[in-house]
């Protein structure tokens, strides 16, 4: 049963969902797979964190803003007169 998968983990973020699944990635491992969508709470979005069958917002916008962060600090700046 996918329901009792996904509850089980720790955490999951969702990161692509279309019309019957869903792929998720466990948090503390970082492995991804594939769900029923009906196993994840109604109403839940791509780049939203599941703890539980439940969606968390506070832990979302922790990661948004980890990975915002993240991508900042590995940006290159461009020259000035560089025209891309």
């Amino acid at each position: 049963m996918m329901v009792g998968a996904v509850g089980a983990w720790s955490a999951v973020q969702v990161e692509l969902l279309e019309e019957a699944r869903a792929q998720v990635v466990r948090l503390d491992t970082g492995q991804a797979c594939t769900v029923e969508r009906w196993a994840l709470p109604a109403g839940v979005r791509e780049g939203d964190v599941v703890v539980d069958g439940r969606p968390e917002p506070e832990r979302t916008a922790l990661r948004v803003r980890e990975v915002a962060r993240k991508r900042a600090l590995l940006a290159v700046p461009v020259p000035p007169g560089l025209d891309l």
